[in-house]
């Protein structure tokens, strides 16, 4: 057993087994495991005897750390059966493991493991933890993006078509015509996890036609999921560049849910939301083609909508009981909102005009400021009011007795 220690860092050193096949001094006794990667993109099962081999054998390695009895951890296994073959069918395979981390315990303290169902990439070894969608689709989205090279060279028109095909729909793209590397690497590293970055070296007029830019260098946005696009001419440096990067990550109107919210509260700026009872209401095209115009020319803000109907929960935290809808706001993304006095609501009609006497009003300070949340009562609200009459009840209970014993006190003391 000892001679096979000693003979196992020249094994892996000198690549003595065959490929995708790693030897692991885990198991009892100490005996050597073997770890194959798997070809059919089945979920692979892990424990202490292989983990560390097939950590070593796979380039990207994406583990489930789970409890068996974990709700949450049995809801997505099947999003992680239908998510397996395909990202081991990609070019830069992903292998999709399990680990149970609640009889495995010692395994999954090493990875700092809390909670379940925990996530994790390892990146050639490097483990990260993954807080993305669960969704099969997303999933594998966001999993090819982790594992791209933060920016693409592309040689080629058909290259540039590759990659757009790639990237599928759920990311941003920029693609910089004739823009050096070294322009958008920095930027490719930090939004790597929100969108995807190339360069195209080589590319004909037809690209030119097809993404609308007449020179360059230029730096061309693609939001295929909203059908936007949009081009940077320069300047490249200070922070120009970095604010058209930021900026265009969200689409102009951005459909307010559960899965943007955290985009609106990431990207810093306060967000004009226009709240309506219906998002599929036969006048909303029409106001959201507005609020997109709005958009355009003030860059400073993010627009959003929201329908009542379609996240009531969240649109109550804005007082829209006994509202007339639509009705347009100013939110900080964090406490607080405003509202424009006189410019409340939107009614049917000129939206255009309305909507630029609601910007004005609000650049010319004419708001009332509101808290999220406590425009009415709330469950919370109420608990918070009966929690505070109960400890004013106790300190009065508390004075009292107080009281009462020093008036006992008192007498003994004068006999004393």
């Amino acid at each position: 057993m000892a001679l096979r220690r000693l003979l196992l860092p020249l094994v892996l050193l000198f690549g003595l087994l065959p490929p995708g096949r790693v030897a692991s001094g885990g198991g009892d006794g100490g005996e050597l495991a073997e770890f194959e990667i798997p070809r059919d993109g089945t979920v692979v099962e892990l424990d202490e005897s292989n983990f560390d081999a097939a950590v070593r054998a796979v380039d990207y390695l994406f583990v489930d750390f789970y409890a068996p009895w974990c709700g949450h951890c049995k809801r997505l296994a099947p999003q992680l059966d239908e998510a397996a073959p395909v990202l081991a069918g990609l070019g830069t395979p992903i292998i999709i493991a399990k680990v149970n981390a609640d009889k495995y315990r010692k395994l999954g303290s090493k990875y700092g493991v809390d909670g379940f169902p925990t996530l994790m990439l390892f990146d050639h070894g490097v483990p990260s933890e993954y807080t993305g969608s669960r969704k099969a689709d997303l999933l594998i989205e966001n999993l090819k993006k982790l594992v791209a090279p933060d920016v693409s060279v592309l040689e080629s028109d058909s290259s540039i078509k590759s990659f757009v095909e790639a990237a599928g729909i759920n990311f941003p793209l920029f693609i910089g015509f004739g823009v050096d590397e070294s322009l958008i690497a920095e930027y490719g590293a930090k939004y790597k996890k929100k969108a995807w970055f190339s360069t195209a070296k080589d590319f004909s007029e037809d690209m030119m036609v097809l993404y609308d830019f007449d020179k360059f260098p230029a730096l061309v946005s693609v939001n295929p999921k909203y059908n936007e696009q949009s081009v940077f001419y320069g300047p490249f440096e200070g922070t120009f560049l970095e604010d058209f990067i930021r900026q265009s990550l969200l689409p102009l109107t951005v459909p307010t849910n559960r899965e943007t919210v955290k985009l609106l509260k990431d990207d810093g700026r306060k967000v004009v939301l226009t709240i309506l009872e219906d998002e599929l209401d036969e006048n909303a095209p029409q106001l959201i083609k507005v609020l997109r115009s709005a958009a355009n020319a003030n860059h400073d803000l993010v627009f959003g909508f929201v329908g009542v109907k379609q996240w009531e929960e969240f649109t109550e935290t804005f007082d829209v009981k006994g509202s007339q809808l639509p009705k347009i706001i100013v939110w900080d993304t964090k406490e607080e909102y405003e509202v424009v006095e006189g410019s409340e609501r939107l009614e049917e009609g000129d939206y255009g005009s309305q909507v630029s006497r609601f910007l004005e009003g609000y650049r010319s300070g004419k708001t009332i400021k509101k808290n999220v949340g406590r425009g009415s009562p709330t469950l919370l609200g109420l608990n918070a009011i009966y929690i505070l009459i109960f400890l004013v009840a106790i300190l009065v209970a508390l004075m009292y007795f107080s009281g009462q014993g020093e008036e006992e006190q008192r007498p003994r003391t004068h006999q004393d």
